[in-house]
């Protein structure tokens, strides 16, 4: 009962003075120690907090600038393999033609040796051709001549008729 008459006498909306000296004394007191042992860690590691997202943003917007000015130096790079590739590409197309065009030019002085030389031989077996077909008339020349002279002692109508003989068989041969 004694409890029960300790809460009669108890108003909140009337405080004793002894009440608000005890409740601002605990007030402060509790204070004091969260400020102490709860805010002041936690304004820290805040602060901490504060400066690693800081410190992330900064490395990020570091990295972008730096994929940035990468990405421009591979598109530069890969211009200038691009130009260079042509560039292969030309001298090696120039290359071909140069040795096509030697080639051919080659080809044509050979076949020209060829036809020339094929020409020549041409003409020296014509040439030896004529001069065998004139030895060879030559010998049958001397031949009639000599056959016509043996018969010339003869009789004349013998002759003639030797000589159409001869002149029917170089005919026939």
């Amino acid at each position: 009962m004694a409890n029960v008459l300790f809460l009669a006498d108890f108003s909140v909306i009337k405080p004793d003075p002894g009440l608000i000296f005890w409740t601002t004394l605990i007030f402060v007191l509790v204070w004091a120690l969260l400020g102490r042992m709860a805010f002041g860690p936690i304004q820290n590691a805040l602060k901490k907090r504060e400066n690693d997202i800081q410190d992330a943003l900064d490395e990020a917007r570091n990295a972008r600038e730096e994929m940035t000015a990468l990405q421009s130096k591979n598109e530069e790079l890969l211009r200038q393999a691009q130009e260079e590739r042509a560039k292969i590409l030309k001298e090696a197309k120039e290359m071909k033609d140069s040795i096509v065009k030697e080639a051919k030019e080659k080809a044509q002085d050979e076949a020209r040796k060829i036809v020339n030389s094929a020409t020549q031989d041409i003409e020296n077996q014509r040439k030896a051709a004529m001069t065998d077909l004139k030895n060879q008339v030559g010998v049958l020349s001397i031949e009639i001549a000599e056959k016509l002279l043996r018969r010339q002692l003869d009789n004349k109508k013998g002759q003639e008729e030797f000589v159409n003989a001869l002149v029917d068989d170089i005919k026939m041969n």
